[in-house]
């Protein structure tokens, strides 16, 4: 009996290792991918339509009445770009990465 619990033992240690090198994997590549996502360009109908910069400052605040001094991409919840990253994904631009720094009338401050 104690040679069962021992190889249920091994074999659940086992598996948490195996599920935690995966997870670490996973949120390595995702990182990496999102590096990888050609920006998100300006002059495109969709970027242009949403009132999209690289840099929230050009902004046209007479046209977007809903930009607020300080917003940016980063702080916005449609953006899952890692933290501190200079460019990351934007649900509303997919297979595209926007800059932190950006805005788009779409924004949408992050809760906390």
């Amino acid at each position: 009996m104690d040679n069962l619990i021992n190889r249920r033992s091994f074999f659940k240690k086992t598996l948490g290792a195996v599920a935690a090198v995966s997870v670490a994997q996973l949120v390595a590549n995702r990182v990496a991918f999102a590096e990888d996502l050609p920006h998100v360009d300006e002059a495109s109908p969709q970027a242009t339509g949403l009132g999209y910069h690289n840099d929230a400052t050009k902004t046209d605040t007479a046209k977007y009445k809903n930009y607020v001094a300080g917003s940016q991409c980063s702080g916005c919840q449609l953006f899952s770009g890692a933290a501190g990253a200079d460019f990351g994904p934007c649900a509303l631009f997919p297979g595209k990465a926007v800059s932190a720094k950006g805005w788009c009338s779409a924004f949408v401050k992050k809760a906390g």
